[in-house]
């Protein structure tokens, strides 16, 4: 899908490690969310709440998921995170990502 209709996007830009990874919140007519965002080269190591899609629209990095090796991804390609874990990411050249959280019921 190359573009999103009928959604409201946070004015507020989410930031973190300094500004290395910044993304915008949208949100669905269903109240499903999405962040999209860029990641800027470094390591870093995220938390999850929710189950991740992280879909990379370019770029290159490597992750490391909750008891995997090393997994190398460049755009565009997608990867799962479970919910309630920690993930490492080590960015290679600037990353233009798409965060889909899924919500278990």
């Amino acid at each position: 899908m190359a573009e999103f209709n009928n959604v409201s996007i946070a004015k507020a830009a989410n930031i973190l490690f300094e500004g290395n990874i910044t993304s915008r919140t949208i949100v669905f007519e269903d109240g499903s969310r999405k962040t999209l965002g860029i990641m800027l080269a470094g390591e870093y190591e995220l938390n999850t709440v929710h189950k991740e899609i992280i879909d990379i629209q370019g770029g290159i990095l490597e992750v490391m998921l909750p008891a995997q090796d090393w997994v190398r991804y460049e755009g565009p390609a997608s990867f799962e995170v479970p919910a309630n874990s920690k993930f490492k990411l080590r960015v290679h050249m600037l990353v233009d990502y798409c965060c889909s959280f899924i919500k278990n019921n």
